[in-house]
This record gives structure tokens, sequence and C-alpha cells, in this order.
């Protein structure tokens, strides 16, 4: 029939033609929206997915470092510990020798006289060694808190990105424009986090 220039429209052709005058007329601007929400959903995760990378190295960092300061307390308070058994070790021989010194004829005192006195003069020294490498554990287990601390706020605004970019998806899917906002506001607050992370807050 159609040879005749005669053709008869089924169902499925009105409906067809009116899907194509709809996307080239109508919903031209619908269109547009969603394609400027896909860009921009797309540049944003890009954009966190780059910031969030580089917040899980500092993480990292800040956890390796926070590792190697706590191992130099204890090496410092290891060695602060030796100083202190040598200084008991110093105050023992002291003891003897001024029980010596009572005992002793006095030919011999003058011997344990000065035996004091150089035991008392290591131990000023041991002493201050002691305490020096005690001040130096105590630095490092400062640094040590400050660097986790860092690798808290770190991991923090890591996982708010971790969450924007896991909205952006759904947001993606789903075309709902408040899960776009939610992806905007931990977005905000993981990029807010990590600023308090490069200050030391």
């Amino acid at each position: 029939m159609s040879g005749h220039g005669f053709h008869v429209h089924g169902p499925h052709d009105h409906e067809l033609e009116h899907a194509q005058k709809g996307h080239h007329g109508g919903d031209h601007h619908g269109d547009d929206g969603d394609k400027n929400m896909v860009n921009q959903i797309a540049m944003f995760t890009a954009i966190i997915s780059t910031v969030g990378a580089l917040f899980g190295y500092m993480g990292g960092a800040t956890q390796a470092n926070a590792s190697l300061y706590k191992n130099n307390a204890a090496i410092k308070k290891t060695e602060a510990s030796n100083q202190w058994n040598y200084y008991q070790s110093k105050s023992s021989k002291q003891n003897l020798s001024e029980l010596a010194l009572e005992l002793a004829p006095t030919g011999r005192k003058e011997f344990y006289e000065g035996e004091i006195k150089r035991y008392k003069l290591e131990k000023v020294d041991i002493k201050k060694e002691a305490e020096k490498l005690e001040t130096e554990s105590k630095t490092w287990d400062e640094k040590s808190d400050q660097q986790m601390h860092e690798h808290h706020r770190w991991a923090q605004a890591t996982t708010a990105l971790q969450v924007s970019i896991a909205l952006a998806a759904i947001a993606l899917l789903s075309k709902k424009k408040w899960l776009e906002y939610g992806m905007f506001v931990m977005g905000g607050v993981g990029v807010v986090v990590g600023g308090f992370a490069a200050m030391h807050i």
C-alpha cells in the first residue's frame, strides 16, 4: 500500500514521533539541566578524588611519623632507665664506702673519703644525663601524640570525601538534587577538616 503513497500509522509510530518531538522541542531544557548536573558532578568528583588522594597520603605519612617518634621515645626511655640504674649502682658503692669509712682504721679513712667524694661527683653527671634522656623521651612522646592527632584529622577528612564521592555516584544515578547538595556539603566538611589537619589543629 505504501507503494501507492498511502501509509497507515501504528500506535507505536505515534508514540515515537511524540517522543522525538519532545526530545527536540519542549524537553530540551530538561536535557540541558541533566547534562549540566552530570558535568558538575563529574568535575566535582574528579577534584574531590584528587584532594582525597592527597589527604590519604598525609594520613599515612603522619601515622608513620607517629610510630617513628614513639620508637624514639622508647629508646630514650630505655637509655634513661640505664642511666638511673647506673646512678643507683654509684649510690650503692657510695653507701658501702661510707660504711667502710666508719669501720676502717685511721690510715684507710682518707682513701674511703676520696671514694665517697668521687661517687658523689659521678652521680651528679649521671643524674643530669638521666634527666636529659627523660626529657627527650617525653618530647618524642608529645611529638608522636601530635602526629597521631593529625593522622586522625586526615582520616576524618578522607572519610568525609569518600562519603561525598558515594553521594555523587548516587546523585548521578538517581538525578536527585538533594543528594547533589549533600555531596557538596560532605565535600566541604572534608576540605575543612583537612584544613584543620594542615594547620595542626
